[in-house]
């Protein structure tokens, strides 16, 4: 089988015993030139804001499915309040002293070591997964009684570790003013 150089070879003298016509050479630069300019005429910003909204348009949806799927757990969740509204009620008022005692122990400074605060913070955050996991099984069972009265005794004993862990706070900045006090009387 010929290859197209042997071809090519074979068929020389057809194709060279005629010249170009007479200004070819000049009417090809011509278009050349053409051809450059409307290349770089035709380079337009449309195609790479297009490129740059479909970019920006599948980041936008990807993060709208990622909080919704992953970031947002509430769907996986139900809230005490929305089995009932006396349920409702009774869950806005333990999240409100819960949010005061929460308020003080964070404003509270404890001198002795600033550790104790980050530990006794991450405690009652560890409590609140609890909570979490019982939510996400009033979201599979909303009838179930004990499931509620296991999330308000929750509530319960939350208040009861914070008021505790505020009584001991209270005691201790007590004890540190009153030794401030007996400091200064004695010099």
């Amino acid at each position: 089988m010929k290859t197209i150089d042997d071809i090519m070879r074979g068929t020389r003298d057809i194709w060279d015993d005629r010249e170009p016509e007479a200004g070819h050479f000049e009417r090809f630069s011509v278009k050349l030139e053409l051809r450059r300019q409307a290349r770089t005429v035709k380079r337009s910003i449309v195609p790479y804001l297009l490129r740059a909204a479909v970019v920006t348009l599948l980041v936008t949806l990807s993060s709208l499915w990622t909080w919704d799927h992953f970031i947002r757990p509430e769907n996986s969740r139900m809230r005490l309040g929305e089995v009932s509204p006396q349920y409702r009620e009774v869950e806005n008022y333990y999240i409100h002293q819960v949010s005061l005692l929460q308020d003080e122990i964070v404003n509270t400074e404890i001198q002795s070591n600033p550790e104790q605060k980050q530990i006794l913070i991450s405690e009652l955050k560890s409590m609140d997964s609890v909570y979490v996991s019982l939510q996400k099984e009033l979201k599979a069972n909303p009838d179930d009684e004990r499931i509620i009265s296991a999330m308000i005794e929750h509530y319960q004993t939350k208040l009861e570790v914070m008021t505790y862990i505020v009584d001991q706070l209270q005691t201790i900045r007590n004890n540190n003013t009153s030794n401030e006090d007996h400091e200064k009387v004695s010099l």
